[in-house]
């Protein structure tokens, strides 16, 4: 049966499968979800250069980062409650959540950070070079020191001290070895690096709003 005879007969159904048709030549590059960044109590999000953004990402309220970040899908940064200050080269991947806990603990994440997929961070600090494992939580007042990875899972309670070149896992997490400097450069330094690249294939998807 053709559209017409479908017509003829039934427009809302020939209107379906009008809307299907076109839908379907669509090419990929078109973009139906857009990243969500917004003001709040009249503080914007702040982006240093060559910063990537995904759409259907979110950033909102005072959120400051630095170079060389990118916000993948699905990623929340919320700096509605107090604010959030990222350095250069950090990875916020597919699902994890930044926030803080109002008027008593802002979020600050140093250089080369990467921050695993789903992984949580909320109101705690976090130095230069370290990795956030997939589905980890750190909690509020926590101190994660440089060179130090949270492995996947680990949930850091509040107030931990996580001490620097060292590695942290279970729940509650407790360091269970001296990070050398072969897993430094062949997990943190690698992933921060590889996300700045892949980064770069999305530029045409880029919602990072552009800076002089």
């Amino acid at each position: 049966m053709g559209l017409s005879e479908v017509c003829a007969k039934c427009w809302k159904k020939s209107c379906l499968l009008f809307i299907l048709d076109i839908t379907s030549k669509l090419q990929y590059k078109s973009r139906i979800f857009m990243a969500t960044i917004l003001a709040v109590n009249g503080k914007d999000p702040q982006f240093g250069k060559n910063c990537f953004v995904a759409p259907n990402a979110t950033i909102v309220g005072e959120v400051e980062m630095g170079d060389d970040c990118s916000i993948w899908f699905n990623a929340v940064i919320r700096g509605d409650v107090h604010y959030i200050k990222m350095g250069n080269k950090v990875n916020v991947q597919d699902g994890a959540i930044i926030h803080c806990t109002y008027q008593k603990h802002p979020t600050t994440i140093g250089n080369n950070v990467s921050i695993g997929h789903n992984a949580m961070v909320h109101g705690c600090t976090i130095h230069d070079n370290v990795l956030i494992g997939m589905g980890s939580i750190v909690m509020d007042a926590c101190v994660v020191h440089s060179n130090s990875i949270i492995a996947a899972g680990a949930v850091v309670l509040e107030g931990t001290i996580v001490e620097e070149g060292s590695i942290y896992a279970g729940i509650p997490a407790k360091k269970v070895k001296t990070i050398s400097q072969e897993l430094i450069n062949g997990e943190i330094n690698r992933i921060s690096n590889n996300y700045v690249k892949y980064a770069s294939w999305f530029s045409e998807h880029n919602d990072a709003p552009e800076t002089l």
